[in-house]
């Protein structure tokens, strides 16, 4: 159903929500990169191995992913004030925690605070919850909408990274937390009276001309069946897992302390991933431009391909520092980029009414994927001392994402080109 998205207050509410999309992103995934940060000053002061802290990194994204699905499923039916309210709570309580954790009898504290409480709000407060939240509410220009939403995972990395590193060169990491902790609980107010609505407009429409057939189809099993059913859900589903392992588990947990090896200290290696999140930021808006323009498939494509180079380039750093610089750039380039290509895709094959639901099955995957990258990169390091290993594993896996996904079809955007409507909002259990 196609819903005029002319001048007036409805079209500024829709991009309110994109905008408070990119601010609460921005803290969530500062909090979840700040990890990495700290690994050295939590290795100093707790006596734990690198593998147990990536062991902390990959149980939080284990949370993540058992929560997204539920998550997906609530905004399709309720919308997304709840959700985003009780995100930054757990987030907010999260971190709380991980500042209060002391070596001893109160250091369960900070595995417990990160990877339960907080990686609890990381399931909300995800790219998959405000992708949905803002495609539901878009027609027209879905991709950029959403591209610029999710842009917010990144623009909060690339201006709090380096006053992290800076709090946390200085022996205060602690200070760096409160920090975050204090943003999140800030926006909590925002976000309740910025979505005042009980459900998102699409997901109304949905319900008020379902046939009765449809109705019964409503359910989180019924969705589910139907999505389950979909060859191009599963060619999906398999590259963003892929995705998940090169992205949240390799690079946000094992890029900074590959740089520390190299010899670099905290703030040049806090520069190079601010680089690395600015230039997120560009590619994400860039991919959710081109989403509207081109055949969303091959652009996955292309994003996964030039992933698997920039693995190369990072395997022969060393201390060669304007390599690592160069390597920010490109891998920023399509680092977070699938997100809105995807979500658009998605919207388009499977409909608007699952399409929480859909992407939030896709951030489960993404997660799980970012998870076995997290161990990965800890047992690998313990075991060989060197990080050479899981960077040709990742050149390998960008490489056989792309093969998943070049080869599927996109009607969906000829549809929306063509008539300028929103697709069908129902799953279709196409071949690829």
């Amino acid at each position: 159903m196609h819903h005029p998205q002319g001048q007036g207050p409805a079209d500024a509410s829709r991009w309110m929500v994109v905008l408070l999309g990119f601010l609460t992103l921005a803290f969530a995934f500062t909090v979840r990169g700040s990890l990495s940060l700290a690994m050295p000053a939590w290795q100093a002061e707790f006596g734990w191995s690198r593998s147990a802290i990536s062991g902390i990194a990959a149980v939080a994204l284990l949370v993540m992913a058992t929560v997204a699905p539920f998550a997906g499923h609530l905004v399709d039916r309720h919308g997304s004030r709840l959700l985003l309210v009780a995100g930054l709570g757990a987030i907010g309580i999260g971190v709380g925690m991980v500042i209060l954790a002391r070596p001893g009898a109160s250091a369960w504290l900070l595995p417990v605070g990160f990877a339960a409480v907080a990686a609890i709000g990381f399931g909300t407060i995800a790219q998959h919850v405000i992708a949905a939240a803002i495609a539901q509410r878009f027609d027209r220009h879905r991709g950029l909408a959403t591209g610029i939403g999710t842009a917010g995972s990144t623009a909060g990395q690339l201006l709090l990274m380096p006053v992290l590193a800076w709090l946390m060169q200085a022996g205060q990491w602690r200070s760096a937390f409160w920090l975050l902790a204090a943003g999140c609980f800030a926006l909590i107010p925002f976000a309740w009276f910025m979505l005042r609505e009980a459900g998102p407009q699409a997901a109304t429409n949905v319900r008020s001309t379902a046939s009765h057939a449809d109705a019964r189809a409503t359910s989180l099993g019924g969705n589910l069946g139907l999505i389950l059913r979909s060859p191009v859900f599963h060619a999906i589903f398999w590259s963003y897992a892929i995705c998940g392992f090169t992205t949240s588990g390799v690079i946000e947990t094992h890029l900074m302390p590959y740089a520390a090896i190299c010899g670099f200290g905290p703030v040049p290696s806090a520069t190079a991933y601010g680089v690395l999140s600015g230039l997120n930021l560009v590619g994400m808006i860039a991919a959710g431009w081109l989403s509207d323009r081109m055949h969303r498939p091959r652009l996955l494509a292309i994003i996964y391909v030039v992933r698997a180079v920039s693995f190369l380039l990072l395997m022969f750093v060393a201390d060669n520092y304007p390599l690592l610089i160069v390597f920010a750039i490109l891998f920023g380039l399509v680092d977070y980029s699938t997100v809105p290509v995807t979500a658009s895709y998605i919207a388009s094959r499977l409909g608007l009414k699952v399409l929480g639901l859909s992407m939030g099955l896709l951030s489960a995957g993404h997660a799980i994927g970012g998870a076995a990258g997290a161990w990965a990169g800890g047992a690998f390091f313990d075991w060989s001392g060197n990080y050479g290993v899981l960077w040709g594993l990742s050149t390998t896996m960008a490489i056989a994402a792309a093969a998943l996904v070049v080869g599927l079809k996109d009607e969906g955007r000829r549809m929306l080109m063509g008539a300028g409507l929103s697709p069908r909002l129902s799953v279709r259990a196409e071949d690829a």
